[in-house]
């Protein structure tokens, strides 16, 4: 049998590197708890990094495609409670058409009354037609400026969508172009409506029954169109639902990599101080006994 040849260099060199690893894995496990993470850099854990990245990634979309949704709804909520208006006013207007045609009961001082109220709501409608959100007319197309129809009632937005991205290839256009609302111009409800109390005034009552009609299809569209943007409102707030549940999902799953358990790692660490006090104390009764001592 055959003994190696010990030296106490050897012996204090083993020792100290010992000490050293235990006292490594005692800090690596103090900074877990102080920062409550098992990854404080890439090194700790390369795949779990990887995917702690990617997983970020996906939770800042979802946060922007949750406040796009949210931005949406504002457009959405402000074009649904104003055409909510408009078909009043239309009906109201379509009423008082009906009114005027009545032949046998309406006079013309009444009449004249009617074609006031009827001014009235083409002028109601001119401001409802140029309804804001954020300082932004929700029927003027893509305009920068503040208003979708002057004071003729001709359309002075800029053609295009306003658009908002709620999910990954989810686009939803959360603004009404006007025309398809209120017309433009010449075709203007605001023109129906000029005609209507011109008809009133005149006692025409061919052309105030022709308002009847007008106004009926106006009041119509009106009602398609707002059943339009309800489906969109509907869309877009079940997408803001799916952006809060994944965010949601997505924050869980970062967690369970990155997050430390706490009550597991202040247990290693307990064990951890035992081992590196052990490691003290053998350290300590090897090298007492060196050839300083024997000599003495």
């Amino acid at each position: 049998m055959t003994i190696g040849r010990v030296t106490q260099r050897m012996l204090t060199d083993g020792s100290l590197a010992n000490l050293q690893r235990n006292l490594g894995q005692l800090a690596a496990l103090q900074e877990r708890l102080s920062t409550g993470r098992v990854i404080n850099r890439p090194s700790d854990n390369p795949t779990g990094t990887t995917a702690a990245m990617r997983i970020r990634t996906s939770v800042s979309d979802q946060g922007q495609y949750a406040r796009n949704a949210q931005d949406g709804i504002g457009w959405l909520t402000q074009v649904d409670s104003t055409l909510d208006g408009v078909t009043t006013a239309v009906r109201r207007a379509r009423d008082l058409a009906l009114q005027g045609a009545n032949t046998g009961a309406m006079g013309q001082q009444a009449r004249d009354a009617l074609a006031i109220e009827v001014d009235g709501i083409r002028e109601q409608l001119l401001g409802q037609s140029n309804a804001s959100y954020l300082e932004r007319p929700v029927f003027g197309g893509v305009t920068a400026a503040g208003r979708a129809y002057d004071d003729t009632g001709t359309w002075v937005g800029v053609d295009g969508a306003v658009n908002r991205r709620v999910a990954d290839d989810v686009v939803v256009r959360v603004d009404v172009d006007g025309r398809t609302v209120f017309g433009d111009g010449a075709s203007s409800v605001f023109a129906e409506l000029d005609a209507l109390a011109t008809a009133l005034r005149a006692g025409d009552t061919a052309g105030i029954t022709a308002s009847v009609d007008v106004l009926r299809a106006r009041e119509d569209t009106v009602t398609g169109v707002r059943a339009a943007a309800g489906t969109r409102y509907q869309r877009i707030e079940q997408s803001a639902q799916a952006a809060d549940d994944a965010k949601m999902s997505l924050t869980n799953n970062l967690s369970s990599i990155e997050n430390a358990d706490l009550a597991e790692t202040t247990v290693h660490l307990k064990l951890q101080e035992v081992a590196y006090q052990a490691a003290l104390a053998a350290t300590s009764r090897v090298m007492q006994p060196s050839l300083l001592d024997f000599l003495r």
